[in-house]
């Protein structure tokens, strides 16, 4: 089965067919004003997915991610801390690294800033002027939406009473309430650059097309954000970069990520009801909460919800499970055992395919993860099964989980891998007592190491023991 892509432009599941050799791949990234929080944990992680499962299915991935830089909330943070706006930036671009590398997010291949663009920002509007795409009014620079026919063609927001609802500059200059900005004339204290029309900064629209056009070129492949900014801000992008060189579609598959609410809301800074990354890593390891972030599939809604990153962290104990060793038979496998495993592999790859194929479907993805550790468990705990049969199984599950950034084998620390001689010492103390039946004693061996974090678990083959999910 091809590889489908959701493509927001013409609302249906598209084949993907990139335009060359290389998939141009450009996510809307960070406004660094403060900490990311896991709404932004959900965009980042479900674009690394589809990096990651475009370059297993063997495409070469150019990955792009912008910092838009300089904003009226990085200023007016700025204002709050007491320290320059730039400052501001690189405290909370900071941050967002630090948040990224705990979820095992990869790094891009670019990262632009939109205040390291400007000249060529300049450039690019200045050419929309000469061709009668934009004006000048007091410094100000707008685009004219009235002279690209297609503007709406992304969300389908055609309407001008429409137009002048969400997150529209209303400015009595504007020729039409739909234009906007691409040059702001300086207000006193803020940052400002020089520029034909007067000192002042860029708009943010003006920032990613520029940014997209200096590191991909003219035309992508696929471009991805959130589903909050299809309009205006997607929408803006596609008017002005069609607009600059005279090419459609700007973008050959828009990819929008499902919003994380909380409390029947969209999870935002603005909003104040958001719960930053650095909170949530102090009480989930990253695995489990990036797991959480793709048990549905990122196109759909999610609520935020405690008991959903419960479960999480109970399904990532279940799959760490399936690498447990087990105590089977100590012989070579038979023919037969051999290719049960193999068969079981074979399965889970293809189910596993078969789900991201269909648009990324990262629930599909783990139900196959999910079937395939099962499975093992079985023949592990089969009287007489040989584990080292199952070798190829567990790494097939380590594979496929790594296409969706999980680590399976569980984070160890020095101190862990210290105890380990310690804690297999007193789990055959204990199985010693049981010999004996000297009940009361083995359970209290059980329990106090349950306290310190490590579970017990008696099987026909032996007590095996791991650390607490």
């Amino acid at each position: 089965m091809a590889l489908r892509v959701f493509n927001t432009l013409t609302g249906v599941e598209e084949e993907f067919v990139p335009r060359g050799d290389v998939v141009e791949m450009y996510v809307c990234g960070m406004t660094p004003k403060f900490h990311p929080h896991i709404g932004h944990a959900r965009l980042f992680v479900s674009t690394d997915v589809v990096r990651r499962y475009l370059e297993y299915r063997g495409y070469k991935v150019h990955f792009v991610q912008n910092f838009t830089d300089v904003d009226d909330k990085i200023i007016a943070r700025a204002n709050s801390e007491g320290i320059p706006a730039h400052e501001v930036a690189e405290k909370y671009t900071k941050s967002y690294f630090e948040a990224m590398d705990a979820l095992n997010v990869l790094h891009a291949d670019d990262y632009p800033k939109a205040t390291l663009v400007i000249p060529a920002i300049i450039e690019f509007i200045q050419k929309l002027m000469a061709e009668g795409f934009a004006y000048e009014v007091d410094g100000n620079v707008y685009y004219e939406v009235s002279r690209f026919p297609q503007y709406g063609k992304l969300s389908g927001r055609t309407e001008e009473g429409v137009m002048a609802g969400a997150r529209v500059e209303v400015e009595p200059n504007k020729r039409d309430p739909r234009d906007f900005a691409l040059w702001k004339r300086a207000k006193p204290g803020e940052p400002a650059w020089d520029s034909p029309w007067g000192p002042g900064r860029p708009g943010w629209h003006i920032e990613c097309s520029t940014m997209i056009l200096e590191t991909l070129g003219q035309q992508i492949d696929i471009h991805a954000g959130g589903r909050d900014l299809i309009f205006p801000h997607h929408e803006n992008e596609i008017a002005q970069s069609e607009a600059y060189c005279h090419c459609s579609p700007f973008v050959r598959y828009w990819v929008h990520v499902g919003l994380l609410n909380i409390g029947g809301e969209k999870m935002s800074h603005s909003l104040n009801n958001f719960l930053t990354i650095q909170q949530m890593l102090e009480r989930y390891e990253p695995t489990a909460l990036r797991l959480y972030l793709i048990s549905i599939p990122y196109r759909a809604p999610m609520t935020y919800s405690e008991e959903g990153l419960e479960a999480a962290a109970k399904g990532l104990a279940r799959l760490r499970s399936a690498l447990e060793k087990g105590k089977g038979a100590q012989r070579e496998p038979t023919a037969e055992e051999t290719e049960t495993v193999a068969r079981l592999a074979e399965s889970c790859r293809r189910d596993f395919e078969d789900g991201m194929d269909s648009d990324f479907n990262t629930a599909r993805g783990l139900a196959a993860l999910h079937d395939l550790a099962r499975e093992i468990n079985r023949l592990r705990d089969q009287s007489g099964y040989p584990d080292s049969a199952l070798a190829p199984a567990r790494q097939c599950l380590i594979e496929l989980a790594g296409i969706l950034g999980l680590q399976l084998e569980a984070p160890a620390t020095a101190g862990t891998l210290a105890a380990a001689p310690f804690i297999d010492l007193l789990v055959e103390l204990r199985s010693r007592l049981r010999a004996s039946k000297q009940w009361g004693l083995a359970d209290d061996v059980r329990d106090r190491l349950k306290a310190l974090g490590v579970i017990l678990e008696d099987r026909p083959e032996g007590t095996v023991w791991k650390y607490e999910a």
